[in-house]
């Protein structure tokens, strides 16, 4: 296979300003929107919850969160057809590092729902915008591996957090990211926008951020939902087998207790070499495709393994979520392929809605795994979720259009 050898100039495209900057910014945006996961039972015990009433609110927390999530993905995706990538960038940065510093001051559960919705509505932006920023702005032969430098970075954010939990109480963390964020907008300051964008800012004739145009084009349509569906187990990893590692352990017997934020934070550290790796995979096999498809079925093989494998320390588990992270590494080719489908116009839109669509799917995801919970084992109950969230991302990844060396000036009609 042919390979791009990366020459200095090549390192400078990667290195540049809006690669360095989009990297850090998910960094902080992957440290906040973990904080609560990581401060979860800690911070509802500070609150006076007992340990059921923990598990309930937790969940409803948490999809309240996603549900921002999932309505910032929209807003901030047609603001960033429409008005420009750096702008949701700003945009976003200063209403989740606001919220975050609010979710600091919490003293009762129903405040905490309010702001962490706040919180994930701010949050849907960074991502989308930094993607499709750093994806217009690179040669398409470094596609693949600037994004995944992006995500690689960014994830770490999650280490950076957990490890924050540790030494400074809940509250502090909070004041922590959401100073992280107000000094990023610093560090925003001379990055410029994408040439691609700029050069249809300004043609009035077409129509820009349009997020039912995503609806109303059957082929569009199939694109769309074939990328939210490959992203479903990167989320099933997260929102269910780490988020709720407590339970699992429990459930498998270990004498330990499961800390779910190490469970996180050793995802996150597979995750982050994950995303790297892929970025290399995909320019190595010359196919976006190969190589989600491959980290996919690793992920699938984990996942049993986690659950059925017979897993009976601690550490062990630990182990476990750290290969499952890297197995979810796909993330970074999961949000190009995204913005690599769809043209000029509705790409901000897409990618921006895209993963934030596949965080908003936690919330069917605990409500299937609470329910099923009713009848079944919490073994099985988890199980029963990743098989579904298995299967409709195989099925897409498999049929989904190719995307690798795609010229992305294009846009659609």
């Amino acid at each position: 296979m042919k390979t791009q050898t990366l020459t200095r100039s090549n390192s400078s495209h990667l290195f540049s300003a809006p690669v360095i900057v989009a990297a850090l910014g998910y960094f902080v945006d992957i440290y906040d929107l973990l904080l609560f996961g990581i401060v979860r039972i800690p911070s509802l015990v500070s609150l006076g919850l007992s340990e059921a009433d923990i598990s309930l609110v937790g969940a409803s927390i948490l999809n309240w969160q996603m549900t921002g999530l999932l309505l910032g993905g929209i807003l901030w995706g047609v603001l960033g057809d429409k008005k420009g990538r750096l702008s949701v960038l700003f945009g976003s940065i200063i209403t989740y590092s606001l919220a975050n510093i609010a979710c600091g001051f919490v003293q009762d559960p129903f405040t905490y729902k309010i702001l962490r919705f706040v919180a994930g509505i701010g949050l849907a932006g960074e991502l989308g915008a930094g993607i499709t920023l750093v994806s217009e702005i690179l040669p398409k032969h470094l596609r693949a591996i600037g994004t995944s430098l992006v995500a690689g970075i960014g994830l770490l954010g999650a280490v950076v957090a957990y490890f924050t939990v540790e030494f400074f109480d809940w509250r502090y963390a909070y004041f922590i990211g959401g100073g992280l964020g107000i000094s990023l907008l610093l560090l925003r300051i001379g990055v410029f926008e994408s040439g691609i964008f700029k050069d249809v800012k300004n043609q009035k004739h077409i129509e820009k951020g349009n997020f039912f145009a995503l609806f109303n084009n059957k082929d569009r349509l199939a694109r769309y939902l074939k990328c939210i569906g490959i992203g479903l187990p990167t989320w099933f990893v997260i929102g269910i087998l780490a988020t709720f590692s407590n339970e699992f352990g429990k459930a498998l017997g270990i004498a330990e207790p499961i800390k779910p934020g190490l469970s996180i934070m050793w995802c996150y550290v597979g995750l982050s070499m994950g995303d790297l790796c892929s970025g290399f995979l995909s320019h190595w096999l010359e196919s976006r495709k190969r190589a989600v498809f491959y980290l996919m079925v690793f992920t699938l093989i984990f996942s049993v393994i986690y659950l059925y494998g017979g897993i009976g320390k601690a550490s062990h588990l630990y182990t476990i979520a750290g290969f499952l992270g890297f197995g979810i590494g796909y993330w970074a080719m999961f949000v190009t392929i995204g913005a690599e489908q769809f043209g000029t116009n509705l790409r901000a839109t897409a990618a921006t809605t895209i993963p934030n669509m596949v965080r908003g799917t936690v919330v069917l995801m605990t409500t299937l795994f609470a329910s099923f919970k009713e009848s079944f084992s919490v073994i099985n109950s988890g199980a029963m979720v990743g098989v579904l969230c298995f299967f409709i991302g195989i099925f897409c990844i498999l049929t989904v259009p190719e995307t690798h060396g795609r010229d992305l000036d294009f846009l659609e009609e």
